[in-house]
């Protein structure tokens, strides 16, 4: 069983800047697919971007030049810089991961194993 923890949201001004991490239980953490996805109110949850065991990466279109994913496997983390925040970014951010070893990074839910219980982020115009 894995165990994700959410930190790092918050109110932030149109413009500004987040970075949100994902903490992880296990052993085997370096193995694992790491996705974040958003749920906006009133829509459906959506990929934001993703890494893999190798460091490769995806990216939603939506988020391209202005989010950076990145891991730390020595401290079972995975990160979400969040550049340039508009108000359309608000929503609750998940992290979810799947242990494979892989150079495919899944897009869908239903593709990741474990979930994170989300944290919410909140942009002023």
């Amino acid at each position: 069983q894995v165990q994700l923890v959410e930190s790092g949201g918050g109110l932030v001004q149109a413009g500004g800047s987040l970075r949100l991490s994902c903490a992880a239980s296990g052993r085997t953490f370096r193995s694992y697919v790491m996705g974040w996805f958003r749920q906006a109110p009133g829509k459906e949850r959506e990929f934001v971007a993703g890494i893999n065991w190798n460091g490769k990466i995806y990216y939603a279109d939506s988020v391209k030049g202005q989010f950076t994913i990145s891991r730390d496997n020595a401290l079972n983390t995975v990160y979400l810089q969040m550049n340039s925040l508009k108000p359309e970014d608000t929503a609750v951010y998940y992290c979810a991961a799947v242990p494979v070893y892989t150079n495919y990074i899944p897009r869908m839910e239903y593709e990741y194993d474990y979930w994170g219980q989300g944290t919410q982020v909140t942009v002023s115009s």
